[in-house]
């Protein structure tokens, strides 16, 4: 290193002695400047005091204050940082000025604590001298009442107001009410409702206490709304259970009062409603009370329906808002029995009828203008009969001949099996109806089934002379033929002269009961058939059934079966245009009958199988596998008839099925014809006893002639005494 680097080392060095040494003689807070000690200003240089504070310089030093609505932990004014300058803003605290210090905002108003400071919101029916509902600290403000009484009169025409402190009340003229409500608007009380209710108030006690104190809604004060419900609920359950509402008038009368009072006790209920059950009412209720409508969109739900409503259009215009909005959906569990037959209202379309498909239920809203609604409800039913038919939308129109169902107003926004969701410009009680449809060609379906009727029933009874009185065809599978003849017999002659004699209820419900039982019996020996054949080829060859047991299944199982369908539902024997089974039992019917098609179906299947390995096999007894063949293909056929027959029957109550129909007049009417050939024509043994009997009657033969040929049938009625042998 030169000499010349090491003098400026040297000059350097003793430069930062000087300046140090310097430094060292000012105190703490000044700084050395040109030989000077010059005060230090910390508040600029370094801001040691954070947030929410305010710093002072001194000579030397600097002292920190808390800002407004602030203050410091240990409640000093001017304090330093110290060593903890970096983290002085969280060492102050916020000031609660709404609890330190009492009635702050003054004694009309709430204090709402802010950071820092605070501000007041007036109470209701107060306002801030300033013009606004909430006012600052700063602002020197109080609150004042309001005069409602002045800004328009919010007790409508028919009441007069008086102001209070905060708040005012309405007393409304004669005739008018505001339901409790002392600061709602007071509209009339209409209490016509509860008078000449034709013999209700007899049934419902509740209506005389309701026509007494009409405008003060209970009278009887000890009594909440909730009480009073409960107790209308248990009213009309005792209503629907005895049967009362049968006419159309009476209908009427109770619906219209059901939404009258459930507009009345809604009006007294707290919010947010109430949700009841009983026996066989269900109501969901919606309430919602405040000066300002809601337009909030609500759903209420039952078991049975679903109802979209907008709360704004359910309150009803604003010049005539009552000051509270209530939404009531009340669903009957059998209304629709009462109901059932009023479509008055309705303009079928050709070969069109009607039935309800859904629970009868009633919507109600405080709103009592809703004839014609600007924005329409939605409504969802679901369907008691789960069917792909077509479903209309209807109310209940007491307009039209005293009351009836209607589809005026109401459209089908989505319909499939399960539901129907209807749109109504209007609100009553609603249901969803199902489009049944006759069959076209009414007449010639009669005549069919007139003729083949008739010529069944000759054949029936032929049959049964056949099986019955000659002796050597006589064997298990015969009887069953012979009590499966007299069971369609019985049935035939039964739906021949009873059918469509629905005018006395009882006999046409016994005539529903009769073809109940005879046409189960059919299929009940029908399926015995099928069991005797399967026991014939798999278990043992000959095996027959005692007479006791073929009785039981024939007749014992049908009877048990009408039984308990008759003590389960006795109406449902019986429709309006036959007398037969209504829908709702329909499948005491079709079910047996299903269960025993594929029984036999099943033990067919597993005797041709079986057939089929005994024909394979080198078996000596081939000859009465044959005549055993011969038996399950009569049986097979005979299932086919009188099976496909019911299958088309099935579809009798769908739309467009006139093929179907006349399929199943053919079959049904004829099937006497088809048994007679099938097990008389088709039977070859049968078929000599016929010739041997036209013969007797028609040809004079000789005696030797004739005690020869009776010598040679006894022995061969003998030899298939047991099997009754048929060939095709």
């Amino acid at each position: 290193m030169t000499c010349r680097w090491k003098l400026l080392i040297l000059a350097l060095s003793f430069f930062l002695i000087m300046v140090l040494s310097v430094s060292a003689d000012c105190p703490q807070g000044f700084l050395a400047k040109k030989k000077n000690c010059i005060d230090i200003d910390e508040c600029t240089d370094e801001k040691p005091c954070g947030e929410n504070t305010v710093c002072t310089n001194t000579i030397g030093s600097y002292y920190c204050q808390c800002k407004g609505g602030f203050s410091h932990p240990t409640g000093k004014v001017n304090f330093t940082t110290g060593a903890y300058r970096l983290k002085v803003s969280s060492f102050l605290k916020d000031i609660q000025e709404c609890l330190e210090i009492k009635d702050i905002c003054g004694p009309n108003a709430k204090c709402v604590n802010a950071i820092p400071y605070y501000s007041c919101t007036c109470y209701d029916g107060f306002i801030s001298t300033t013009g606004n509902k909430t006012f600052r600290h700063d602002q020197n403000a109080t609150c004042e009442d309001i005069n409602e009484c002045q800004k328009g009169n919010p007790c409508g025409q028919n009441g007069l107001c008086n102001n209070t402190q905060g708040s005012y009340y309405c007393m409304c003229n004669a005739g008018f009410t505001n339901y409790g409500n002392k600061t709602a608007r007071c509209t009339e009380s209409n209490c016509d409702v509860f008078k000449a209710l034709n013999g209700l108030e007899e049934k419902l006690p509740i209506v005389k206490q309701l026509n007494k104190s009409c405008q003060e809604l209970t009278g009887d004060k000890s009594q909440t709304e909730e009480d009073l419900l409960k107790r209308f609920q248990s009213e009309i359950d005792q209503l629907l259970s005895s049967k009362f509402l049968k006419d159309r008038r009476t209908v009427s009368i109770f619906l219209d009062l059901v939404e009258s009072v459930l507009r009345l006790i809604g009006a007294v209920t707290k919010m947010p409603g109430r949700n009841t059950t009983s026996t066989h009412t269900e109501l969901k209720m919606l309430v919602h009370h405040g000066p300002v409508i809601s337009k909030r969109n609500t759903t209420l739900s039952t078991k049975h329906a679903q109802l979209d409503i907008q709360m704004e259009m359910a309150a009803g215009e604003p010049a005539y808002y009552p000051g509270f909005t209530t939404v009531s959906l009340m669903s009957y569990s059998n209304l629709e029995d009462s109901t059932d037959g009023f479509f008055d209202g309705i303009k079928p379309q050709k070969n069109q009828s009607f039935k309800i498909n859904s629970k009868v239920v009633t919507v109600t809203v405080s709103n009592k203008n809703t004839s014609h609604l600007k924005t329409p409800v939605k409504l969802t039913l679901d369907h008691l009969i789960q069917k792909n038919q077509t479903h209309i939308c209807v109310f209940w129109d007491s307009s039209v001949n005293g009351g009836s169902w209607s589809d005026r107003g109401c459209d089908v926004v989505k319909s499939n099996p399960e539901y129907t969701v209807c749109s109504c410009n209007h609100l009553s009680s609603f249901a969803v109806l199902m489009a049944l449809y006759e069959m076209e060609n009414k007449f010639e379906l009669q005549l069919i089934t007139w003729v083949g009727l008739s010529i069944s029933l000759i054949f029936l009874f032929i049959s049964i002379l056949t099986f019955s009185m000659i002796r050597s065809i006589k064997s298990t599978r015969t009887t069953i033929h012979l009590h499966l003849c007299i069971s369609l017999f019985i049935a035939n002659l039964v739906f021949l002269a009873g059918i469509s004699q629905t005018a006395n209820k009882a006999g046409c419900a016994v005539v529903a009961g009769i073809l109940h039982f005879c046409y189960l019996a059919a299929f009940c020996w029908m399926c015995l058939e099928g069991i005797q054949l399967f026991r014939m080829v798999v278990l043992v060859f000959n095996t027959t059934f005692k007479t006791l047991h073929m009785m039981a299944v024939g007749y014992g199982v049908p009877a048990v079966i009408v039984i308990i369908s008759v003590l389960a539902n006795s109406g449902g024997y019986g429709t309006k245009r036959y007398c037969w089974l209504n829908l709702e039992i329909i499948w005491s019917f079709f079910g047996p009958v299903c269960v025993i098609i594929i029984i036999n179906i099943f033990f067919f299947l597993i005797t041709v199988w079986k057939l089929a390995q005994k024909f394979s096999s080198l078996n000596p007894d081939l000859d009465n596998l044959h005549k055993i063949k011969a038996f399950t293909i009569t049986a097979v056929a005979q299932l086919c008839v009188l099976g496909i027959m019911w299958i088309f029957g099935c579809f009798q109550f769908e739309e467009s099925t006139v093929a179907m129909s006349y399929l199943f007049t053919i079959f049904g009417s004829l099937q006497g014809v088809m048994l007679f050939i099938m097990h008389c024509l088709f039977s070859k043994q049968v078929r000599e006893e016929y010739e041997n009997i036209l013969a007797r009657f028609c040809v004079p033969q000789k005696k030797s002639y004739k005690e020869f040929n009776y010598s040679s049938k006894a022995q061969a009625s003998k030899s298939s005494q047991d099997t009754g042998e048929s060939h095709f």
